[in-house]
């Protein structure tokens, strides 16, 4: 597959607890370079992504995390996140679910909470994680016909922060019981060219991580070309 095709699938991502302005900068930098779907930051980062991003005379989509990684916050603290982050720039906003209310059943209020961030959002995409390591089958079946149901954009599987990241198996279940449009994003587990080709394969619409472009830079060697 054309390196291309996989990196335009790609939100390169940069997540970790301890990162730093200069950090963020440079997955900026290489998220544009690289032709990247987007940049994942945390929210802290993403008014000054944005015009860092501005000065270099780019455009380029800003991704963020809600409720992340645990997804225990209320909703109305997602619903402030959401407002806060569309607000300092963001395009893109990916979303934790509650675990608790689906080990509970209470998919209602899971569909609920998904519909007040996605409107809080003003109409940015919204890509809903479901931690697809904490699951059985039967709740990631159940959840992508929810999130089908709900007026988000994706379905994507893992924070990276759980126990696991993307399967072949939970991908393979969401994308089969995906409806209305309903798009998948595998997130998580990532090391290679390879590893994002098979997951796009399986018919993953966007792909989260840090390694593919890690990967295609040290085949590079600072080159700067593909």
């Amino acid at each position: 597959m054309d390196v291309k095709k996989i990196t335009e699938r790609c939100d390169h991502t940069i997540l970790a607890q301890c990162s730093t302005t200069k950090e963020v900068e440079a997955t900026c930098d290489d998220a544009i370079r690289y032709g990247c779907a987007s940049v994942c930051i945390p929210p802290y980062y993403v008014a000054h992504a944005k015009k860092y991003i501005e000065s270099k005379n780019a455009s380029f989509p800003i991704c963020t995390v809600i409720g992340f990684p645990n997804g225990y916050n209320t909703t109305a603290c997602k619903v402030f996140e959401a407002a806060e982050a569309v607000k300092s720039g963001a395009d893109e906003i990916d979303m934790v679910i509650n675990l608790g209310m689906v080990k509970e059943k209470r998919y209602d209020l899971v569909l609920e909470e998904i519909n007040a961030v996605k409107k809080a959002s003003l109409g940015r995409l919204v890509k809903v994680i479901i931690e697809t390591c904490f699951l059985t089958e039967e709740e990631i079946i159940k959840l992508t016909e929810v999130v089908s149901d709900s007026d988000a954009d994706y379905i994507k599987t893992s924070t990276g922060f759980g126990t696991g990241g993307a399967t072949e198996s939970a991908v393979k279940l969401m994308k089969k019981y995906a409806r209305g449009g309903l798009k998948v994003k595998a997130a998580g587990g990532m090391a290679s060219l390879e590893d994002a080709e098979k997951f796009i394969l399986l018919g993953a619409d966007r792909l989260g991580t840090s390694r593919v472009v890690k990967s295609l830079k040290a085949q590079n060697d600072g080159s700067g070309g593909y």
